[in-house]
């Protein structure tokens, strides 16, 4: 029987993916955890349990005493002595690694480490080159491995032709439609903050040529309708609010990565993804699984350069801990604006290692994404 032994720290992804590879699985785990690491072994646990893997938490009580960790090292050694084990050198802290593979050389445990930088296995012996890891995970295995459930179920959306050519119509016109799709935006946020379809439009916006265009587009889209005097507009219903929202953006990106998906070798991918940990809850504009990392999308429709809007440095902080918390140091993010983004707002996302398509760029997320995702 394969056993693996992992030391468990608060990245979860170098011991998850080796124990999903089909050429490394074990058939059972033991997970050497801290107290102060529980809950991520726990995770885990839950993960491992879920694809088959006979799994067991051994707990060292204090892992700043060299003692501890070897004696706990050594019961594991006795019981599986003779057996096929390998032990996961990635996690833990570095006395419980060194310790760790001390005992393995003596047990003959075969040590590896994870680079999650190059998605390779390390042998720690000359004699066995690098192996690469397979791709094997899915959305919902690689979050509930750092502690988050998914809500529900995982939003694949399909928009119909009119969505996808009015879709399109606001991508190649973002210049000449940047001022009334912002207005358009905060009608549908007035109208959701107000639990209702229907939206007054004051003196101003009634007049806006420019609005009356973009409403019109809508119109044939099936998305909303203008009434006979102009002066109030009515959502079609709760989906075709959050569509004129800013859901139109969402429902490009994600259009554009289906059409990267077979070259990209994307393994999952979602919209609108809900997911929850001790009660808190979070939302993934776009999610999605490509050479065993999570990339994480944020779609913003919305002006963030005007008083009282969400501000573009805020956005960016914001989803920069949404993927740490969430995916682990691994993650990689993206910022999708359908605004230009300021030279010191460029320099911060530079800074926190956020990707940035805004503008114009939009149009050609295609490749952006292609770059982007096969780094």
């Amino acid at each position: 029987m394969k056993t693996h032994i992992c030391l468990v720290s608060a990245q979860a992804a170098p011991n998850l993916l080796p124990a999903l590879d089909p050429s490394l699985k074990p058939q059972q785990i033991v997970l050497v955890v801290s107290p102060a690491m529980q809950r991520a072994a726990l995770s885990l646990e839950a993960v491992f349990k879920e694809v088959g893997i006979k799994t067991r938490i051994h707990t060292i009580a204090d892992i700043h005493q060299y003692a501890q960790i070897e004696e706990a090292l050594l019961t594991l050694a006795t019981e599986f002595e003779g057996q096929d084990t390998y032990l996961n050198l990635t996690g833990g802290t570095k006395l419980m690694a060194l310790v760790a593979l001390a005992v393995a050389q003596e047990a003959n445990w075969r040590s590896f480490y994870v680079d999650l930088d190059t998605d390779q296995v390390i042998w720690l012996n000359r004699d066995s080159p690098p192996q690469e890891l397979g791709e094997q995970l899915r959305l919902r295995h690689y979050l509930r491995s750092y502690g988050f459930d998914l809500i529900e179920a995982p939003v694949r959306p399909q928009n119909s032709a009119a969505q996808s050519q009015l879709t399109q119509t606001l991508v190649s016109q973002i210049g000449s439609l940047e001022g009334s799709i912002a207005q358009l935006n905060w009608l549908s946020q007035q109208a959701e903050a107000h639990n209702q379809l229907t939206i007054q439009l004051s003196t101003q916006q009634q007049d806006s040529r420019s609005l009356e265009a973009l409403l019109r587009e809508f119109s044939h889209a099936g998305i909303l309708q203008v009434s006979a005097s102009g002066d109030s507009i009515k959502f079609s219903d709760r989906d075709s609010l959050n569509y004129a929202k800013g859901g139109w953006l969402e429902s490009h990106v994600f259009e554009c990565i289906t059409r990267v998906s077979a070259d990209l070798r994307l393994r999952d991918k979602a919209a609108n993804l809900r997911v929850t940990s001790q009660g808190v809850e979070n939302e993934l504009d776009i999610a999605l699984m490509a050479h065993n990392r999570l990339f994480v999308i944020e779609c913003k429709t919305a002006r963030m350069d005007q008083a009282q809007a969400p501000k573009a440095n805020d956005a960016l902080y914001k989803l920069e801990g949404l993927c740490k918390r969430i995916g682990g140091i691994g993650t990689r993010g993206m910022l999708a604006s359908y605004r230009a983004l300021r030279d010191s707002e460029k320099r911060l996302a530079a800074a926190l290692n956020i990707e940035l398509v805004c503008g114009r760029e939009l149009g050609q997320l295609d490749q952006h994404l292609r770059r982007w995702i096969g780094k």
